[in-house]
């Protein structure tokens, strides 16, 4: 890959805060677009401008030709059956939402269990919590150990308890903390032979490996466009269209209806309408849909090995640090491999990860510190904070360099 003509492509890139070229290394919270994804935007917001499903004109038609193709394109992306199965939400968040509120109105009930990690995001663990306050069901946690991995042995002891199987396993596909890739493949097959259906987090998934909703066996899959270099506000909730036919809709209003009456109620449109109430952000979409064709130029395989050596000279610079401490690390736990990504969440001695994060960012680098929306994970580390850098395909290595010489001149003044 030619990591110079890739970041040409980025304007964001270009720019200098504080008088300094940036460094942005806070992409697991939100990611730069490309010109080919703003030039959509531009295109949309000054003149192709018109509600789709709903009119005749030019403008709708061509809206409406642009939303659809971002379905097909998304589809293909995925490996999804059908386009039936792609529902465009505002983002992860409102995926999870939204699976959690259709899927336990119409299959969870008083008693019935769902099932989360330790190590999820707060948008993979709130929106069950409110499901079991709806419904009387109960939410049980399969806990992480020491190193941030999860023992399939676990899992099959909470889904093996008499009585009924649990309604949903929810997990992340890599978590935003830890930067360790779950080994959804076993994973699934456990949940699947107990009948357990399983929703995946892939919010930083989808980012950083080649996903195949199919052959992973994922009965949903849910992710945002704005980690995948495309606009804000955009994100898919990939179902199984088995699931996805029964579930009721969690809103109503406009494109989500086949006939409307006072008298005699309203059935709903066929999917994946059904799951689209209102007036879509369809600038965002055409967006996304351009953000994906974007990724899909690219050699996957190369970015994988790329992002891989960036993880592994990660490691190893950061190693050199004294007092650093890393949280994920790849490798074999319980029989199963676990791969990292370009993710470094640490905490250092002797100095705080705000401390650290604002004086990285008066150097023109932007990372991130905090709980990172992951409270009980951290919990379990017994931190409240950690400094996080966060890798995309468009970091260099010598940014890399820089980023990890630039800390160890922060901790002199520091400690």
């Amino acid at each position: 890959m030619n990591i110079s003509q890739i970041r040409a492509q980025f304007p964001a890139l270009q720019q200098k805060v504080y008088g300094k070229p940036l460094v942005y290394l806070d992409n697991s919270a939100t990611t730069q677009k490309p010109e080919s994804v703003l030039e959509v935007l531009r295109e949309m917001n000054g003149g192709i401008n018109g509600n789709i499903h709903r009119a005749v004109h030019y403008l709708s038609v061509a809206c409406t030709e642009r939303y659809d193709k971002a379905r097909k394109t998304i589809r293909d992306f995925i490996n999804a059956a059908s386009e039936n199965e792609i529902i465009f939400t505002a983002g992860t968040t409102a995926s999870l939402n939204l699976l959690a509120f259709s899927f336990g109105q119409t299959y969870v009930r008083p008693g019935d269990r769902i099932i989360i990690t330790q190590t999820e995001h707060h948008s993979n663990i709130v929106p069950w919590q409110m499901m079991c306050q709806r419904t009387g069901a109960l939410l049980e946690v399969w806990e992480m150990d020491d190193t941030g991995a999860l023992d399939p042995k676990k899992l099959e002891q909470i889904l093996d308890k008499p009585g009924d199987p649990p309604k949903l396993l929810a997990i992340t596909h890599i978590s935003n903390v830890l930067g360790i890739v779950n080994p959804l493949a076993e994973i699934i097959r456990i949940a699947h032979y107990y009948q357990v259906p399983v929703a995946v987090d892939g919010a930083q998934g989808i980012v950083h490996q080649k996903v195949d909703v199919r052959q992973m066996d994922a009965d949903f899959y849910v992710f945002s466009g704005h980690k995948l270099y495309g606009p804000t506000g955009t994100g898919i909730l990939y179902g199984k269209e088995k699931y996805l036919e029964e579930m009721v809709p969690w809103q109503g209003g406009g494109d989500m209806i086949e006939s409307v009456s006072l008298e005699k109620g309203t059935t709903y449109a066929q999917l994946p309408l059904k799951f689209e109430a209102g007036t879509a952000n369809f600038t965002g979409v055409a967006g996304l849909g351009a953000a994906v064709e974007f990724v899909q130029g690219l050699d996957n395989g190369s970015i994988e090995e790329y992002e891989k050596t960036l993880t592994e000279k990660g490691l190893q610079l950061l190693r050199e640090i004294d007092g650093c401490t890393i949280y994920g690390m790849p490798g074999t736990y319980y029989g199963q491999v676990y791969e990292k990504i370009p993710v470094f969440s640490m905490s250092i001695e002797g100095a705080h990860p705000s401390d650290i994060a604002m004086m990285l960012d008066k150097m023109g680098i932007a990372a991130r510190s905090g709980m990172l929306c992951a409270e009980p994970l951290l919990a379990r580390l017994n931190l409240t904070s950690v400094l996080r850098a966060s890798f995309a395909l468009y970091n260099t290595v010598e940014e890399l360099h820089f980023f990890v010489d630039s800390l160890k001149k922060i901790l002199k003044i520091l400690r």
